[in-house]
């Protein structure tokens, strides 16, 4: 099978690039399962139950989330509702939703896992994320899934690093979330996990991570706090690709995505 794991979409430009590229990737490239991170996708940061939706229409089998997904509260009974809808397992006062889901494609069955980091990480009070995915993996191999895959939303590149190796072996797939910046490091680990560790992010390429430019160097250079807003102009849109063999669970081909829009 051929899974799509797509970085961080940033605000109503980086959804409507979704909607304009990804039918016709998803053609190009064969893709069998979507997995979007979708928690900077709600205008004014956060997920809400419009652009969650929106990016399910779009062509998203399973969203992901990170340390924004709690912020907007009109997502919270969605999270409870839709179990294709994740935020990270491990935010320790989360009320709503869970980091965990187990689909259903017919011909092979798939978990998904979002984690949290713990280190650097703004607006997350994250408890131990490799105990968790120890606790998710066992939960995955009682459901029978014939592939894992992971989504660790994390800022330091030495925790990704690290839980990806510690990993190997023991899931399909693992990409790193949230830093919004594609690493040109995707490989398959020694026991057979596909591997990048941050997907980068959809959205306005001539920006911040997604934020006007000008608003984040007057925060750096000025410590002017102004509000962020979403950065307008030509999208862009990062991923990775893994090729699993269903009878292994193993990664046999990973291949970076960047679609520049024209």
């Amino acid at each position: 099978m051929r899974l799509l794991a797509i970085g961080d979409v940033c605000g109503p430009f980086g959804c409507e690039y979704i909607r304009r590229a990804l039918p016709s990737l998803k053609r190009e490239k064969g893709i069998d399962v979507t997995i979007i991170n979708g928690e900077n996708s709600a205008d004014g940061n956060g997920i809400t139950p419009y652009s969650a939706e929106f990016l399910f229409n779009c062509g998203a089998d399973i969203i992901t989330g990170g340390n924004h997904s709690l912020r907007r509260a009109e997502i919270n009974d969605m999270l409870d509702n839709n179990p294709f809808l994740l935020r990270p397992h491990n935010l320790s006062e989360a009320e709503y939703g869970s980091g965990y889901c187990l689909a259903d494609f017919g011909s092979f069955s798939m978990a998904v896992i979002n984690l949290s980091g713990v280190i650097y990480l703004e607006r997350s009070a994250a408890t131990n994320p490799f105990a968790a995915a120890d606790e998710l993996i066992e939960k995955a191999k009682a459901d029978c899934a014939s592939v894992i895959a992971v989504d660790f939303h994390a800022e330091a590149t030495s925790e990704k690093r690290a839980l990806g190796l510690y990993l190997d072996g023991k899931i399909s797939a693992f990409f790193g979330t949230h830093t919004h910046i594609q690493t040109a490091d995707e490989q398959i680990l020694e026991n057979g996990t596909g591997y990048i560790t941050d997907l980068g992010m959809t959205g306005v390429k001539n920006s911040v991570l997604g934020v006007k430019s000008d608003i984040i160097i007057n925060r750096l250079k000025d410590n002017d706090m102004s509000k962020f807003v979403f950065a307008e102009g030509k999208c862009f849109l990062n991923g990775c690709i893994f090729d699993i063999d269903l009878k292994t669970g193993k990664t046999t081909h990973i291949e970076r995505v960047t679609l520049n829009e024209i």
